[in-house]
């Protein structure tokens, strides 16, 4: 059976990392770290990870006339992205500063650039490629009235809708009923909710309250806590792998990423969300953001 159609909207940007001793504190100047740049943006690792882990993907994102926006389409084809809506913009390509301490802890800056610029006209002008699509995959690297306009096109059409809300920031109320699920981290679910999801209780009463928003399913991430799960009225959770990380930075792309390759071959919220964390757990030992990504023959 031919896996679902996932079309992910989101942020695109060229990540330029250092990977240092211990992150700097406000004028301080840690000497002796190493450089690597790549391609990066949660939307762009969500489609790479959906991709490289079995998915059928279409990416719609907005980059810069310049050469970062040049290689990062190069990109996207190479992994076997359908780019045919990646739209252009006269702002230059999205960037990210990200700092990697030895601890594997990273702190991020990120100049948004053409994806600040990823309008409602423009998510009016992919209407047909979202209706027509299996599962939307979306994020908050781009304007939020973008993002809403995107997930109401898409519940209106029955389309599955899945919003990493990340990074954490204020959303509108009337997001939430159009979503068929919702996959915060701790930080993003205490921004939305005031709550605390610090262990399986808390994160149930967090849960409870974006049910109460019209959220139909849910699944927090918790770092080496694991992940809980939501669905069908059931709590489930889900162990973390044990495993020696070096980076963290793509860690939640990759596993919002697998999520969406999981549902759409068909498999459980539960089952997708094992199947994430193993993709996941191979992500964070390795440096940088699309470089980190497994490829589907390395998940046993």
């Amino acid at each position: 059976m031919k896996n679902k159609k996932i079309l992910v909207i989101g942020s695109s940007n060229t990540d330029m990392t250092v990977k240092c001793a211990h992150l700097p504190a406000p004028g301080e100047t840690v000497m002796g770290g190493s450089f690597i740049t790549g391609p990066g943006g949660k939307g762009a690792n969500q489609a790479v990870a959906a991709a490289r882990l079995g998915g059928d993907v279409s990416f719609v994102c907005k980059v810069g006339r310049d050469g970062f926006g040049d290689c990062a389409l190069k990109g996207y084809e190479s992994e076997g992205i359908d780019v045919a809506h990646v739209l252009r913009s006269d702002q230059p390509s999205g960037v990210a500063l990200i700092l990697v301490d030895e601890k594997a802890e990273n702190s991020i800056a990120v100049a948004p650039g053409a994806n600040s610029d990823l309008t409602v006209a423009d998510i009016e002008s992919v209407a047909d490629e979202i209706r027509s699509a299996d599962i939307l995959l979306l994020q908050l690297e781009i304007p939020v009235e973008s993002v809403l306009r995107a997930a109401q096109i898409a519940a209106e059409a029955g389309v599955y809708v899945i919003l990493n809300p990340a990074p954490a920031s204020r959303i509108p109320e009337e997001i939430y009923p159009c979503l068929s699920l919702l996959a915060p981290n701790q930080t993003e679910i205490s921004s939305m909710t005031g709550i605390d999801a610090e262990d399986a209780s808390s994160a149930r009463d967090a849960v409870r309250a974006l049910l109460d928003k019209g959220v139909k399913n849910v699944i927090i991430t918790m770092g080496s806590k694991g992940s809980t799960v939501y669905s069908n009225g059931q709590f489930t959770h889900i162990s973390a792998m044990k495993v020696d990380a070096v980076d963290t930075t793509a860690a939640g792309d990759t596993f919002c990423g697998a999520l969406a390759v999981g549902l759409s071959e068909g498999l459980s919220l539960e089952k997708s969300a094992v199947f994430a964390t193993k993709a996941s757990a191979l992500a964070v030992q390795k440096m940088g953001a699309q470089s980190s990504i497994p490829y589907r023959k390395e998940i046993i």
